[in-house]
């Protein structure tokens, strides 16, 4: 996956291993004094649930970038002075450490950029058609935290 040259919003999905590194260097602009980088990571507990192995995410793939595409219209909406915005996810089996999900927002100021990517993750979570398998010793299931997907417009922005 290649960042783009001259586009200002970086979206996907994939089962390759996401490269964070990439995606801060590519948010960095000369008007921009903050980057946020979040990376959610494969955790071994759920909630409710000890000893989890590994996480295997599906995706309505097709779909998926549709979803990020309307997330980042609301994050721009809420905060105009946004510089760049980075949201990939994996899917396929991942083992304990690994990288499922990276938001990453430049902005001229601090909050800005915090708000932003805390409304990005909380969104995607919220509304991308992508669900987890929790796997442990002994046995898997859906995570237990899954909810029907919400549209993003119906996501509260915390700055209300």
């Amino acid at each position: 996956m290649r960042a783009p040259e001259s586009a200002d919003v970086w979206l996907g999905v994939t089962d390759a291993e996401l490269p964070v590194g990439a995606m801060y260097d590519w948010a960095v602009r000369g008007d921009c004094g903050a980057v946020v980088v979040f990376s959610g990571t494969v955790r071994d507990h759920a909630d409710g649930r000890d000893g989890v192995t590994s996480l295997t995410y599906e995706a309505y793939e097709s779909q998926v970038v549709p979803v990020f595409t309307e997330i980042v219209e609301r994050m721009r909406a809420e905060w105009p002075d946004l510089g760049r915005v980075a949201m990939w996810h994996r899917v396929g089996r991942l083992e304990l450490g690994e990288s499922s999900v990276v938001v990453v927002v430049s902005a001229p100021h601090r909050p800005e950029a915090f708000e932003a990517a805390r409304f990005g993750i909380d969104a995607l979570k919220a509304s991308a058609p992508i669900w987890k398998l929790e796997e442990w010793d002994g046995g898997s299931d859906w995570g237990t935290g899954a909810m029907p997907p919400t549209r993003p417009a119906d996501v509260p922005t915390g700055n209300r």
